[in-house]
């Protein structure tokens, strides 16, 4: 306010030179989310959300609170040795179990895996019927045979009754119902009865749309349901989505829909489910009073407890029914003292489901269930789960005061090598592990491995492992006898002695930054003087990852190599001296002809020795005589390939620099090998080992069948692939192979097959982004790929005018062919109903026709894979249009009463000619004749005309040309003669591909668009109108 306002006399805030101000103050409780305590605050805990499971837990939070369905559940038979993931019985009784007895949230993931779901559904969000009724349909499955059998139906079986009733003739058709839920209307409604009057409200069937009552024929009528009973537990379904004709999409109806706490239908308001958001997405949260005993009648009236995922609280009633509601929400005055517009806002969050329990069933259905109802094994099982979860918990809350030392020994290199692995010498992760606190000193520790391995503590002698620069890891040194009398959190490296050493060797510290780190260490521990501003303004610069580093080395588990030496009698002896002159290599056999690589042995060598000096004994460790003539390879690296290299037997090991830890493989000297094997000597077997690949090959018409596996190389070039396939199969022309990749993310083949040496190598085949299959689909030609490429191949069904067969023929042409020939082509392959006959060819997608192809197009760019292509004979009548004549499109269709009558097409659409005058009358007379559908059939069958997806009815005196626009007005391209009737047809397969097909739109969101990026332009118009006459382009 301005302060001239203020003094203004005539505005009346200052008197007697007095201004009160006035101030309220409220005090708001912070809810603190992290910190609060569902179980402390409310008795109940909630379910954790997996990405976009809010739905299901809303659900699954509503089942549970219904004991009865509850204890239904634990009394479903399961047996010790079912896995949750694999049983759905047993995963719910364990999620119900946990909510009963645990304090925390709980997960839903093996539930969700029982369900068959992986990761990306339960990142999507489905109906909440849907779920509850398939859910329910397989419990009510599981539990046949049981004693539960049937407890589905109880709770949740009502029965209606729908009738037609013709009003001038005696005549009634009644048919008995069972149902789960009602679905009811929330649009024009303002209540849950009015819903209820809407559902049983009674539809006249009178003019057009009049009942055919059998020996009656036609008759006016009257259609409505009646309800025989309602089940214990009632679920209401609110239709809160709708499908928008106008706006061609699925709205949500956020209008105020009121719903008491009882109906008049004896029923007790339980469980809300109420979803928050729009149409394309949204929350799910639940509203439950967990009991209706009367002890407990005031407390649940005045508040129920809202179930938000993992968070439960308490909410008042008033409060949660007004959310609940929908409809808009006035904002409050924020200056009372100006004539303020209020402002109203759109209330998102409103009930969606509605769980109503009989009075007269609620001391059944709300019964006590306890430990006695739960199976022996199932409490053992879960039980069990806790303690181990417990314990989890403990040693992870404990884990900074213990270390995990994993022992590799020369037993775990005899078996490890040429068996799991034959790079390196051990996997540690197969190796024996040991937990033990940090604080243990290192010769306590090797009493545990004395015990463990059964070799004296004198014998044993440790080696520390190292990461070399090149990614090997090999033993580096033994550890010092100073070493050995600490505690074993010395070689956690948090001792500042060792730090330097072991960033450097494990962690990837370069040489300066190793350097740095140590002359600042050594100069700090010795105490010689304060350190220097070069060295400290340089460890500075590193210090954030020298803070990584010296974070990841207090947390590394430490690697160790127990050397144990064998004597004579193959007893354990104390290990020798190891001076500097001593390198430990560690050797390797290879035989060419078995193609088997194996670890053979340890030595200690002098570097100033050469391998010649030491070959008997090398021989004697490889059980050759004294005098063999034997190769020697260093083993390098492998990563991101081979090498191995030749050694000269004649230069010394340091000459060879060769040190502690590297590896020696070792073959025998023969001429033969080399012609005869496919690996003559240790760096091809190596090259082999490291780049094989073994490929699962199908065929593409059965893209889910694994057919035959071969074992090729990464390397592999075109040629060597497809020569090796053609091998498998028996084929003398590798040429009429032709192979397709696979899309690891719709686990389909792509949509383009490989060109004919199209790639380089097997690896480029099998890669699809950053992820590697192993999956290769295959054709077998009846030409050479390469004449194939050269033409054009479209599948055509040709329509027969005269029979009702459909005949799909594969056309090949060049490239440069128009529509022209390849209809002369398919005229030398079908019978035609006269020699003269006239063929055209359309697009058919969806059961329309999108588009009738020019005889000159070229066929270069027309696609078979997504829309069908359909030739037919053009009629005679056609042919002969007058200036008043129509050619106009018809198609059959039905209403999805699943989604709001939504109109829906099916079977073959055709073209019709209309004369100007004809009415509907003359028309039905023509179509029943072409379709050939018996009298009684068709006399149930609707005309209507459709325009943008509304249909409406015509009546048989209805000039059916006056409803059709010209094609210039907006629209035009949209409007069909409809033919509404059950759809009884056997389905047709038009195309090979249709099933790939059918698999690609079903994950179109993640697959598609790999292919999508590869072309130049894309065709895109939505998929339940048909395109104008000319497609938009958009380009990518």
């Amino acid at each position: 306010m301005p302060l001239g306002e203020l003094y203004d006399p005539s505005r009346g805030f200052l008197v007697n030179d007095t201004c009160v101000v006035e101030a309220d103050v409220a005090v708001r409780k912070v809810a603190d989310y992290w910190s609060h305590d569902s179980k402390k605050e409310t008795g109940y805990v909630g379910l954790k959300n997996q990405g976009a499971t809010c739905y299901m837990n809303s659900l699954l939070q509503t089942l549970y609170h219904i004991p009865y369905f509850r204890k239904a559940v634990y009394h479903m038979p399961t047996t010790e040795n079912d896995m949750p993931t694999g049983s759905i019985p047993l995963a719910l009784q364990s999620l119900f179990y946990k909510l009963q007895y645990s304090d925390t949230s709980v997960a839903t993931k093996e539930l969700t895996k029982s369900f068959g779901w992986d990761t990306y559904d339960s990142f999507m969000q489905h109906d909440v019927q849907e779920l509850n009724r398939v859910l329910c349909e397989k419990l009510e499955d599981k539990m046949k045979g049981t004693v539960v059998e049937g407890t589905i139906q109880q709770l949740f079986e009502g029965h209606h009754m729908n009738y037609i009733e013709c009003i001038n003739v005696d005549y009634k058709s009644t048919r008995k119902e069972s149902f789960y839920d009602l679905q009811l209307d929330v649009k024009g409604c303002k209540d849950v009865y009015a819903s209820f009057d809407k559902y049983v409200e009674v539809e006249c069937l009178e003019g057009d749309n009049r009942y055919h009552a059998e020996q009656f024929g036609l008759q006016d009528a009257r259609k409505g349901v009646l309800f025989i009973d309602f089940p214990p537990v009632l679920q209401l379904q609110l239709k809160r989505f709708e499908y928008d004709f106008m706006r061609d999409t699925m709205v949500k109806i956020n209008d105020r829909y009121e719903f008491p706490l009882q109906l008049d239908l004896d029923r007790e308001d339980g469980n809300v489910l109420v979803h928050s958001g729009g149409v394309h997405g949204g929350h799910y949260y639940a509203y439950i009073r967990p009991t209706l005993s009367d002890q407990c009648i005031y407390w649940y009236w005045s508040s129920r407890f809202k179930f938000d995922d993992e968070r439960v609280t308490k909410e008042d009633v008033k409060r949660a029914l007004e959310e609940q509601y929908g409809g808009e929400e006035e904002l409050p005055q924020t200056n009372p003292g100006f004539n303020n517009t209020p402002f109203k806002f759109t209330k998102y969050s409103n009930a969606y489901m509605l769980v109503y329990i009989r009075e007269s069933d609620k001391d059944k259905i709300i019964c006590n269930v306890d430990e006695k109802d739960i199976a022996e094994h199932l409490r053992i099982r879960l039980k069990k789960e806790q303690e181990e979860k417990e314990q989890k918990r403990k040693e992870k809350a404990e884990a900074h005061l213990y270390t995990v030392i994993k022992v590799a020994r020369n037993e775990d290199l005899v078996e490890q090598i040429g068996r799991d692995i034959y790079f390196d010498l051990v996997d540690h992760e197969k190796v024996r592990s040991f937990r033990i606190q940090k604080q243990m000193p290192f010769n306590v520790f090797k009493e545990e491995v004395a015990k463990e391995f059964g070799i004296p503590v004198q014998y044993q002698r440790f080696w520390l492992w190292a990461k070399r620069q090149n990614h090997t890891y090999r033993p580096n040194r033994p550890l010092t006898y100073q070493e050995e009398a600490q505690s074993v959190s010395v070689f956690g490296f948090t001792n500042f002695k060792l730090l330097p050493e072991a960033c450097y060797m494990t962690y990837g510290l370069n040489s300066y930054q190793h350097a740095t780190l140590k002359t600042f260490l050594f100069r700090l521990l010795a105490g010689i003087g304060p350190v220097g501003p070069p060295t400290l303004s340089a460890l500075c610069t590193h210090v954030g990852q020298l803070r990584e580093v010296s974070n990841k080395a207090n947390n590394a588990e430490l690697k160790l190599f127990l050397e144990v030496e064998l004597g004579p009698d193959l007893q354990p002896v104390p290990p020798p001296e190891k001076t500097k002159e001593d390198i430990l290599l560690f050797f390797k056999l290879y035989d060419p002809v078995k193609e088997e690589l194996r670890y053979i042995g340890r030595m200690f060598v002098k570097g100033a020795g050469k391998p010649m000096e030491i070959l008997a004994r090398i021989n004697k460790m490889a059980g050759f005589g004294p005098d063999e003539e034997i190769e020697l390879y260093e083993e390098i690296k492998f990563e991101p390939n081979v090498m191995c290299e030749h050694i000269d037997k004649k230069l010394t090991f340091r000459t060879s620099q060769l040190e502690d830890g590297d590896i020696i493989c070792l073959q025998k000297y023969s001429e033969v090998a080399s012609e005869q094997c496919r690996y003559p000597d240790v760096p091809s077997f190596l090259e082999y080992v490291h780049n094989r690949q073994v490929v699962r090959f199908r065929s593409l018409e059965k893209p889910k069948e694994d057919e035959f596996s071969l074992e090729l190389s990464k390397l592999h070039n075109y040629d060597d692939v497809v020569e090796r396939v053609a091998h498998h199969l028996g084929l003398d022309d590798p040429s009429k192979i032709r192979l397709t990749s696979h899309n690891c993310y719709s686990q389909q083949p792509k949509p383009q097959p490989i060109k004919y040496r199209g790639v380089e190598h097997l690896s480029d085949m099998l890669i699809h982004y950053n992820q590697t299959s192993d999956i290769l689909y295959y054709e077998v030609l009846d030409i050479p790929l390469p004449e194939l490429q050269g033409l054009k191949t479209l599948k055509v069904a040709f329509h027969h005018a005269t029979k009702d067969e459909v005949v799909i023929h594969t056309i090949r042409l060049p490239k440069q062919s128009t529509v022209g020939d390849v209809l002369d082509d398919l005229k030398t392959k079908v019978e035609l109903s006269h020699p003269g006959a006239e063929l055209r060819l359309l697009e058919v997608f969806y059961h329309k026709i999108y588009k009738i192809f020019p005889l000159s197009e070229k066929i270069e760019n027309i696609n078979d894979q997504y829309w069908t292509l359909r030739a037919e004979e053009i009629p005679e009548e056609e042919k002969d249009l007058g200036p008043h004549d129509r050619l106009i499109h018809v198609y059959h269709f039905m209403k999805d009463t699943t989604q709001n009558q939504q109109v829906q097409n099916f079977g073959e659409p055709f073209f019709l000619v209309i004369h100007e005058t004809e009415t509907l009358a003359e028309v039905k007379v023509r179509v029943q004749k072409r379709l050939q559908v018996p009298d009684e059939e068709f006399a149930k069958w609707k005309f209507a005309f459709l325009s943008l997806g509304r249909p409406e009815y015509l009546q048989d005196s209805d000039v059916v040309s006056t409803r059709f626009q010209r094609r210039d007005v907006y629209g035009a391209w949209d409007q069909y003669l409809g033919l509404e009737h059950s759809d009884n047809a056997p389905k047709r397969s038009y195309a090979a591909n249709q099933e790939r097909l059918s698999s690609k739109l079903d994950v179109i969101h993640s697959a598609v668009w790999e292919d999508v990026i590869n072309l130049e332009t894309l065709h895109v118009f939505p998929i339940d109108r048909d395109p104008p006459s000319s497609v938009d382009k958009v380009v990518f």
